[in-house]
């Protein structure tokens, strides 16, 4: 009997983590049956589980061992993933959502399925969030790192995770866990009970599993790192905002300021921004002449002495999370041949995000009319001094009367699966089911500030105190928060928004065997299915443009969206797949076989495309096995890419010289460089106005950004190249029996690929920050996508389309080891053991059009990014998970060490002749440990982020650091109890 049918060898299961390598579980004797096996990755069933790719495999216990609240926080500690969407993201309503990311490559380009079935999608991209998924059915995760399109289809660029449940369960399993920090916040509660049985003489199955999950949210003002970060000008003092074409007497300011005992004053200052003391005094904003309020208190702070709201104060910087999930799966023997199948899932999901306060940002503004009873004594002053002395004026304010702007998101997952499968004859299998799920996502913007009820407001002859109770002056920060509940009331609403999505799929698949050359059968999987996806989208209509305040929305500082009708693609497919064992129990070939597939895929709106794969692997002694692949891996744009319309987000830009920020404002390195004439000429151009050149500031650290859909765009492709080793020891004793090491190499290069430029991109070159605008001339084609108001010069939106870009592509190597030797003196089973998992990037390059140059982000920070930008938040270098642990059959105990090396910033890239400070080398300790009371009851408990490391400072992201990928928490402590009856 060959080896390959005496073990399970490791190659399928690379790493358990910290629950130990799946080392080869040699059979009881040469005449056990083997077991036909479907490998992630793979359509075809073998006697063994060899697979091809490289798959990293996680268990029950490392996940549970991690501490962490949710699946992805769990395997974004594998150096395989990056960081996507997780509960750090998602401030501004996008969701909270759980994405996956294999090799930074977007979470849209990678496959996620549970038991080798594709999930309901969350979103127009076509992301899967994994918080759908109940924890209680997991057995392990199995994730692919290369390109699947082959044998998955579309979205399988970057690789394929998929998610497996528990099988042919009888009994109770229970599991609760609850998490803490040291600071007494970030609780999380998990709970998860499965139930299984048998029925019909072992005929019939049926699993029944629930979980809920809670996890509290984290504010920002909970840590001291956030509390001078994002120094913003739009602050709840109000400010005037002199208009460059009727703009004061200079002398009369000179006079009101002079009568304060001001006699420095700023250049140009009859166009600076004059601010509100609280006893209606004037003040400047920047500089701060005059200024008499709070500084480092109330949320103020006086940065570059510029009179500043830190905005990083606000919002929360994790989310807060209810799930509940309920999920049912059995199979009934119809006949010895013939098995039905089916299976629930149920998803309740409330996700609640948070931003701050609203602030008067983007277009159409209010104003202020001259007639306001509210305006300051010296304020009036200066108006009636403009050569235009009726005219209304423009302000700038943060509502710090109204309650901070927040999401609740909820979403409603329901999947239902039904298929039959069994022997056809002559060793033919089949296999086929239809599936239908559904997501519905509800949007609820609480204290969302209404523009027609604030200008109600301004315009009212008594300031709206005959409609709300006081009225809205907004003239000093304690007129501000003296704002009633009457008038609280009025000029807020609950803002209501709805997309609903739903996946319709119909497969058939035959296996089976087609000759044997002497080292064992030929096997072939043919495939057929069809899938249409469908998505629409409801806004609330004081989202849109059409609520009167176009090109905006009537929702103070939120950029305009429009709702999407009932839009569908579909997709018919063909697949085949054959693997040929070609040599067996041979010298220097105990394994030798190749293998390949093809797919056909016809889409509704892109036509055809085909993608393909070859594979080898070669098993010179029992215990190396080498592998390698090739892989032309094809997807398809999303409805997202293809239909979503325009609609709003934020752009993070900072504030220069530090940040990129606004290249037009005057302390940007793009103004102060050698070529600062020029770049004036060209803002002039774009609407700032002349008279404001020379004293232009940028009010904020982030502006509009407008996503649009292309239904030009094609399919892109990608060219997957692996090859690597799984070497188990040789030694059936000692030390170094239980040796087993992985090492694989991945290259990946995806071509045509469908992105939406990145924002801070358009910025550098449209104003030749990297060369790519020498004459500055207006017509560039990345200047055609900003936007600027023609009266103060601000930057409005930045328009980011979905295209058909350039490039991008990746390399490099996954190694994973184990050792464990036996320890006598830890009692019966001991053993010590350690696992690692180890990523080293040798590079990743991005192509922004076809013919570009490729820009190097390898071993960079992008820590503005969004959950799947490409490039993503980081591509470090080397990253490694490894645990150092003992157990014995009823203890067990270990230290988990996380590394990430150290980074660039992405200015280094965007603005080489103006490199900001990088990350430096990251690393996390954590402490955990089990004890089985009894052989029902399980105990386990840990310590996370053991040394209280702090956050890093990311000079790229607004917010100073990322939340998303670094620990904001600090130490934490988990505790779990564990039931199986």
């Amino acid at each position: 009997m060959s080896y390959a049918r005496k073990s399970l060898i490791v190659s399928a299961s690379l790493i358990g983590l910290s629950a130990g390598f799946c080392t080869p579980a040699m059979a009881a004797d040469d005449t056990t049956t083997a077991q036909e096996i479907v490998v992630t990755g793979s359509l075809i069933k073998r006697p063994n589980n060899t697979a091809v790719s490289p798959i990293v495999s996680v268990g029950e216990a490392t996940i549970k061992e991690s501490g962490a609240a949710t699946l992805q926080d769990a395997l974004n500690q594998v150096p395989s993933f990056t960081v996507g969407g997780n509960a750090a993201t998602g401030g501004q309503g996008g969701g909270g959502r759980a994405s996956i990311n294999l090799h930074g490559l977007g979470t849209n380009r990678n496959l996620v399925l549970l038991d080798g079935h594709r999930l309901p999608v969350s979103d127009i991209n076509g992301n899967v969030d994994v918080n759908i998924l109940p924890d209680a059915i997991i057995s392990s995760v199995d994730a692919i790192t290369g390109g699947a399109s082959a044998v998955y289809g579309s979205d399988a660029m970057s690789g394929v995770v998929n998610f497996k449940t528990i099988r042919n369960f009888e009994g109770i399993k229970a599991d609760i866990m609850n998490s803490i920090s040291q600071q007494g916040d970030a609780f999380k509660f998990n709970a998860s009970l499965a139930l299984g049985t048998k029925f019909a003489d072992d005929r019939g199955h049926l699993i029944a599993a629930f979980s809920y999950a809670k996890q509290d949210p984290v504010a920002n003002n909970s840590r001291p790192f956030f509390m001078d970060k994002v120094p913003s000008s739009y602050i709840g003092t109000g400010t005037f905002v002199p208009s460059a074409s009727n703009t004061p007497n200079p002398a009369v300011v000179q006079g009101i300021f002079a009568g304060y005992g001001v006699t420095s004053l700023p250049a140009n200052y009859q166009l600076a921004n004059l601010g509100f003391n609280n006893d209606g005094t004037l003040f400047f904003q920047n500089g701060a002449q005059n200024y008499k309020g709070a500084n480092g208190t109330n949320g103020y702070a006086l940065v570059g002495n510029n009179v500043r709201m830190p905005v990083g104060q606000q919002g929360n910087l994790l989310n807060a999370l209810d799930r509940k999930t309920a999920f049912i799966k059995g199979d009934f023997e119809l006949t010895p041949s013939l098995t039905a199948y089916g299976q629930f899932m149920f998803v309740d999901l409330s996700v609640n995000t948070n931003s701050g306060g609203s602030l008067t940002q983007f277009p159409t503004l209010t104003t202020i009319p001259v007639s306001n009873p509210f305006i300051p004594g010296d304020l009036r002053t200066i108006l009636a001094s403009r050569a235009n002395p009726t005219a209304n004026f423009n302000w700038n304010a943060r509502y710090v009367g109204v309650p901070w702007k927040n999401w609740d998101e909820n979403y409603q997952v329901q999947q239902y699966l039904a298929g039959l499968k069994g022997q056809i004859g002559g060793g033919w299998s089949f296999d086929v089911y239809a599936s239908y799920d559904q997501s519905v996502h509800n949007q609820i913007m609480h204290n969302a500030v209404l523009k027609s009820r604030v200008q109600t407001l301004l315009n009212a002859a008594d300031g709206g105190n005959s409609i709300c109770a006081g009225g809205f002056n907004p003239f000093g920060d304690a007129n501000a928060r003296s704002l009633s509940a009457a008038c609280r009331t009025y000029i807020t609403k609950d803002t209501f928004s709805q997309e609903r999505l739903s996946q319709t799929q119909v497969q058939g698949q035959v296996n089976g065997s087609l000759f044997d050359l002497g080292a064992g059968p030929a096997q072939i999987a043919l495939v057929a299915d069809y899938r249409r996806n469908t998505y629409s989208f409801t806004p609330d209509t004081d989202m849109t443009a059409l609520s009167g305040w176009a090109p905006g929305a009537n929702v103070e500082g939120f950029t305009a969206t429009i709702g999407v009708p009932k839009r569908a693609i579909s997709v018919k497919e063909f697949a085949a797949q054959i693997d040929i064992p070609l040599l067996a129990d041979k010298p220097w070939a105990q394994e030798l076989a190749v293998g390949a597939a093809g797919r056909i895929s016809d889409y509704s709106v892109t036509g055809s495309v085909k993608s393909y794969e070859a594979d080898a692997r070669w098993r010179p002694l029992r215990n190396l096995l080498v592998r390698g692949s090739y892989q032309r891996a094809v997807r398809a744009p999303n409805i997202g890419e293809l239909f979503s319309p325009p609609s709003g987000s934020q752009l993070v830009i900072g504030t220069p010289p530090s940040s990129l920020g606004d290249p037009c404002d005057v302390r940007s390195t793009a103004r102060t460089g050698a070529n600062g004439a020029q770049v004036a000429t060209l803002c002039a151009a774009q609407g700032v106005p002349s008279a404001l050149l020379s004293s232009y500031q940028f009010p904020t650290t982030a502006t509009g950004q407008t996503v649009a859909g292309n239904s030009g765009v094609t399919p892109e492709t990608a060219d997957t190249y692996n090859i690597g080793i799984v070497l188990n020891s040789p030694f059936q004793s000692g030390p170094l029996a239980e040796l087993s090491l992985s090492v694989d190499y991945y290259n990946i290069n995806i071509k045509n690929v469908i992105s939406s430029v990145p924002g801070l991109t358009v910025l550098s070159k449209c104003y030749n920050l990297d060369g790519s605008n020498p004459g500055y001339a207006t017509n560039n084609p990345y200047c055609q996508l900003i936007s600027r108001d023609s009266s103060t010069g601000q930057l409005l939106t930045v328009s980011t389309p979905y295209l058909n870009l350039g490039a991008v592509k990746t390399d490099g190597i996954e190694a994973q080891i184990h050792w464990g030797t036996r320890a006598s003196k830890l009692g019966a089973g001991g053993k010590v053991y350690i696992d690692t998992a180890i990523g080293w990037l040798h590079a990743y390059k991005v192509q922004l059009l076809p013919g570009a140059a490729f820009l190097d982000y390898t071993g960079v920070s992008v820590g503005g990014s969004n959950p799947g930008s490409v490039p993503p938040r980081a591509t470090p270098e080397w990253r490694a998970l490894t645990t150092f642990g003992i157990k014995n059959d009823v203890f067990g105990a270990g230290l988990r060490w996380r590394y990430q090396s150290g980074m660039k910033d992405t200015s280094a890239v965007l603005t080489p002749a103006n490199t900001q400070v990088g990350v430096g080398v990251y690393q996390l300790w954590d402490l955990f440990g089990s004890v089985k009371v009894n052989k029902n009851f399980e105990l386990r408990a840990g310590v996370n982020n053991l040394f209280d490391k702090s956050l890093p400072y990311v000079a790229s992201s607004q917010n100073g650091t990322d939340t998303a990928l670094y620990d904001a928490i600090g130490r934490s402590f988990y505790i779990g109890l564990k039931l199986a009856m």
